[in-house]
């Protein structure tokens, strides 16, 4: 399998970011830090999908970041997308994962800590954990389950989880101490004025919250 790193990752928003688009957007904040990228349009139709998914794979060659495709199994495959993210009403994991191939990277979004205990860690390779708080940019999302959610449904999952829903800076200690392996954000960098800056203020949280632990760590041995 593809390895990857959930530290930060971005959710594209079409509407979020088109100021300067997708790509730019995708561009500047693996720059500022950004590890993984997700393209997610529901108004767009698969040849869309396409289109943009070339561009960013294009614009992320060489910079290690890795490109997901959210739902739609035949544009990632068609654009040699890294990966798939899908929700538990999209195609089944099982189904997606044929599909896909072994190597792929595969993630499946969980509400509840039995959803979570429910994923085969042989088929997923990570979890969208939350929502943890209500989000503007995924109307349908299900009830937020604050931070005693996400630790609860961390708790149950087999295999590494990113925190999502309603994400900004101030929230990286929380989520990280919850037990989750990064943080999935939209709107703390999607449509900022300097998504760059965005991006590499999260992930200085990140990376500050890391080094604690790890002293923290040293210091009990």
């Amino acid at each position: 399998m593809t390895p990857f790193d959930l530290s930060l990752y971005l959710v594209l928003d079409p509407g979020l970011c088109a100021g300067i688009g997708m790509v730019e957007t995708a561009r500047a904040t693996v720059a500022g830090g950004v590890t993984m990228v997700q393209l997610r349009d529901k108004a767009g139709g698969t040849a869309q999908m396409i289109a943009t998914g070339r561009a960013l794979k294009a614009a992320l060659a060489g910079t290690g970041a890795k490109l997901i495709v959210n739902d739609d199994v035949a544009a990632a495959i068609a654009i040699g997308a890294d990966g798939v993210h899908i929700g538990q009403g999209d195609m089944s994991v099982a189904e997606t994962r044929a599909r896909i191939g072994p190597e792929a990277i595969l993630g499946l979004t969980v509400e509840t800590p039995e959803l979570a205990a429910a994923v085969d860690p042989v088929l997923v390779d990570y979890i969208g954990a939350g929502p943890v708080f209500a989000t503007s940019t995924k109307p349908d999302h299900k009830q937020p389950v604050g931070f005693g959610g996400l630790v609860a449904q961390i708790a149950a999952s087999p295999i590494p989880a990113v925190a999502i829903g309603g994400l900004k800076a101030q929230h990286v200690v929380q989520a990280l101490a919850a037990g989750a392996a990064g943080v999935a954000v939209v709107s703390a960098i999607c449509g900022q004025r300097d998504p760059e800056a965005a991006a590499r203020t999260l992930a200085n949280e990140i990376g500050a919250f890391r080094s604690r632990a790890s002293e923290d760590g040293g210091h009990q041995r």
